[in-house]
């Protein structure tokens, strides 16, 4: 048997232990991976990359050869039989969930799973990786490693076109005798979730005991009153009782807004997937706020050419509809109509078309900016009301928490200030386009523009 032929065979000892680990290995990478899935424990972050990392790539470009079989090969069967066993390792190495790749002599991409090639939006292995992430310390640690040195994990951020926050692995690997034998192992670990859940918390408490000083003060006042010389006045105990109820009840609407734009951020780097047809989710809106409409004595009118599909998450859209209605409903009069436009099939410049009559005191705005390609198609729904409209000044702050326009603020059903914040998190993660235009005296529309499939 030649030189080369005993380089890539593996013995039959070898080849068992080498098997059993593998397998092993395997199944705890499934059950790491599972238990993170569920927990987002750093720790078990941690683990995972490491056991996955240390098995699946240790098989695949280490212990277990590749390379074509000798002429020898058909004598022992031993190359093959280790060929198919790299063959299951690369195969193995695919089906990981987390971004893996092999980076070679000069920073080139070698080998990447289809993870890898998602998340950094690779066409083909073999180019560079500097031209696909664009991280000064990620490169800089890689660059560490094909000199074989031993480096730390590097955190980084980005906040265009979405916010994300990842974790890279940089391990060093030696490919025996090979002229350049250090390779760089890249292991991503996206972190978005987890960096959302902790910022989530503690803005949560920051926006609730803020916003709910006032109303909890009020209740508590108005209790003190009862418990003393207002015991006995019917005629004031009844008033005080009334104002505690609009109270709850803006305590209620306000901890159920907060709580829905907490679940928004969590998965605003999370683009849906799913078909919908905004003509028909349009429809099922109007018909759940039916008790709001006639207690307002309000109408609403749909124009639409059939079904507008759209590539979204149907409960989402369902509350961005219902957010921008019952601002409408809230800020028109009785006897004015509040209009539905929905359009399908639109290109991008149709779609943010300016639809209104332009005048002295009009304005435009846009809130969330479509992050898609300009050659995609959209599916648009405008909601139109007829009430005083909003003076430019104060466009650019409607979408901020908490934020109400003057005149708009007083009377037990005002807004909690969270409707268009929420409306705008679902418009950016569906990777859609949120517009405002208002004229003073005419009215106010808010387009959405959806991606359409």
């Amino acid at each position: 048997m030649s030189n080369n032929s005993k380089d890539q065979s593996v013995p039959a000892s070898l080849r068992r232990r080498d098997v059993m680990a593998f397998v092993a290995l395997a199944s705890a990478i499934l059950l790491i991976f599972a238990f993170t899935s569920a927990l987002h424990f750093w720790e078990a972050v941690a683990g995972m990359l490491a056991i996955s990392a240390l098995s699946a790539i240790y098989y695949l470009l280490v212990r277990i050869p590749t390379s074509p079989p000798t002429e020898n090969a058909d004598e022992t069967g031993d190359v093959s039989e280790a060929q198919r066993l790299g063959q299951l390792a690369r195969a193995t190495l695919n089906l990981l969930p987390f971004p893996v790749a092999l980076i070679g002599p000069g920073g080139r991409i070698e080998q990447a799973n289809p993870a890898a090639r998602d998340f950094l939006g690779l066409g083909n292995e073999g180019g560079l990786l500097s031209a696909t992430l664009r991280q000064p310390k990620v490169l800089e640690a890689v660059s560490s490693a094909l000199r074989g040195e031993v480096g730390k994990p590097v955190e980084y951020s980005t906040v265009a076109p979405i916010e994300s926050h990842v974790r890279a692995h940089i391990i060093s690997l030696k490919a025996g005798e090979d002229p350049f034998p250090w390779r760089a192992l890249l292991v991503l670990a996206d972190e978005t979730s987890i960096k959302r859940a902790e910022r989530m918390r503690a803005d949560f408490l920051a926006n609730a005991s803020h916003e709910l000083r006032t109303p909890l003060a009020s209740l508590a006042g108005f209790i003190e009153t009862l418990k003393g010389h207002a015991r006995e006045d019917v005629a004031a105990r009844d008033r005080f009782l009334g104002i505690m109820e609009d109270q709850t009840e803006r305590m209620r609407r306000l901890i159920n807004d907060l709580l829905s734009l907490s679940r928004v951020e969590m998965d605003e780097h999370v683009a849906p997937s799913e078909r919908v047809d905004l003509t028909a989710i349009a429809g099922d809106t109007i018909d759940a706020l039916g008790p709001l409409l006639s207690e307002r004595s309000a109408t609403v009118t749909i124009d639409s050419a059939g079904p507008a599909l759209a590539i979204g998450d149907r409960d989402q859209l369902i509350e961005v509809i219902q957010n921008l209605l019952e601002n409408a409903i809230k800020y028109s009069p009785e006897d004015r109509p509040i209009e539905i436009e929905i359009q399908a099939d639109l290109s991008r410049e149709a779609a943010e078309k300016p639809v209104m009559a332009s005048g002295p005191n009009s304005g435009r705005l846009t809130i969330a900016a479509t992050t898609t390609g300009p050659t995609r198609r959209f599916s648009i729904i405008r909601v139109r009301d007829h009430g005083a409209g909003i003076e430019r000044r104060n466009l650019p702050r409607l979408s901020e928490r908490f934020y109400r326009v003057d005149g708009q603020k007083s009377g037990p059903k005002e807004g909690t200030g969270l409707g268009l914040a929420i409306v705008k998190h679902i418009v950016s993660r569906h990777r859609g386009g949120f517009l405002v235009e208002s004229e003073l005296g005419v009215g106010t529309v808010f387009t959405i523009m959806l991606p359409a499939p």
